[in-house]
């Protein structure tokens, strides 16, 4: 691949750092031309320390500049949608973070305008660009584990979000911010669809997240269209570090796969044995983060599809919002009955 795509990246927090280290160091078949952020000294912290030639308040102006081929939208969960819209009436192509939008409607409205531009709208799932997850769904594919009758996702962060990020407006909730990636994991793995999900959950470590209508602990179950069933487990409180594992049972072996340990260093001394822990997801991701870029770039290059595509993220989302309904009803929920509402609200 010679030629280089000029970048753009809408957001500049957490993830939106995470992705300019790579734009601008890590992904050489890329340029890190602009960075946008209504936060003026966040965005110029980002633009000085990652090579960005350029800042914006408005990210609109970012898309006007016509030298801007692609975008990498890492704005606030809630926006998604609306920039995701905007960037393809601007003509460029589309890296959005997760979700894809925390509504159908919304899900709906972001793809549609992708497709009426002809751009191409990748989501950032990056746990199918992480080696271990590639490995273990070659080792799927082959045949060598049987075939899949059982999965457990386990997903804990080491702390809380801040609260307003965990406000379900804001974030979607527990269930969609974190469980999401295992549920779009558990498609990809499976090549089956999540029929009906089950959600039991509860806020039990941190009283204030019940402020802001959130949870710190909950278990999703999954059933399959293919009979497989599996859980989520998902967590805020893994004092211990981040912990991002999935165990797959077949009807030949199974499959484990994710690591408590960040450093190959064991201390043995007298009656303790010990090792570090991954401290949080860009140390355990980073070269999925950096893997899913290139492959973006290299769709647009070579005017392929996406791997991940706008329908993977909406999908996901479906599935999230079927299992935040379970957990706030408190019973069984088929993702077809969340599809319906949608379909109802189109032609009302």
């Amino acid at each position: 691949m010679t030629e280089k795509i000029r970048m753009g990246l809408i957001g500049a927090g957490r993830m939106g750092a995470a992705f300019a280290h790579h734009l601008a160091f890590t992904v050489a078949e890329c340029d890190f031309v602009a960075v946008a952020d209504p936060n003026a000294e966040t965005a110029g912290q980002v633009a000085a320390r990652y090579g960005a030639s350029v800042r914006y308040a408005d990210y609109r102006a970012l898309l006007d500049r016509a030298d801007i081929q692609a975008v990498v939208i890492a704005s606030p969960t809630h926006t998604h949608a609306e920039v995701i819209q905007a960037a393809a009436a601007a003509g460029k192509h589309i890296f959005s973070e997760k979700p894809l939008a925390l509504t159908l409607a919304a899900c709906d409205d972001a793809i549609a305008a992708a497709e009426r531009a002809n751009v191409k709208l990748q989501l950032g799932f990056m746990r199918r660009f992480d080696s271990a997850y590639v490995a273990a769904k070659q080792q799927i594919d082959s045949g060598a584990i049987g075939s899949v009758a059982l999965l457990k996702f386990v997903g804990r962060d080491p702390n809380r979000p801040g609260l307003e990020f965990a406000r379900r407006a804001n974030s979607g909730g527990l269930i969609m911010d974190l469980a999401i990636h295992d549920f779009d994991l558990a498609r990809w793995l499976t090549g089956s669809e999540v029929e009906r999900v089950y959600s039991e959950g509860a806020c039990l470590v941190f009283p204030e997240l019940k402020e802001v209508g959130d949870i710190d602990n909950a278990v999703v179950t999954l059933k399959f269209a293919n009979g497989v069933v599996g859980s989520v487990d998902a967590s805020r409180n893994a004092v211990y570090g981040y912990d991002v594992r999935t165990e797959i049972i077949g009807s030949k072996g199974s499959l484990m796969i994710g690591k408590f340990q960040q450093t190959p260093l064991w201390v043995m001394t007298p009656n303790r044995v010990a090792h570090d822990t991954v401290p949080f997801f860009m140390e355990r991701f980073a070269e999925a983060y950096a893997a899913e870029i290139r492959d973006f770039i290299q769709c647009i290059v070579e005017n392929k599809p996406p791997s991940v595509s706008g329908l993977d993220g909406r999908t996901a989302t479906v599935i999230g919002l079927a299992a935040t309904r379970s957990l706030d009803e408190s019973r069984p929920v088929a993702l077809s009955e969340i599809d319906r509402e949608s379909m109802k609200g189109k032609e009302q």
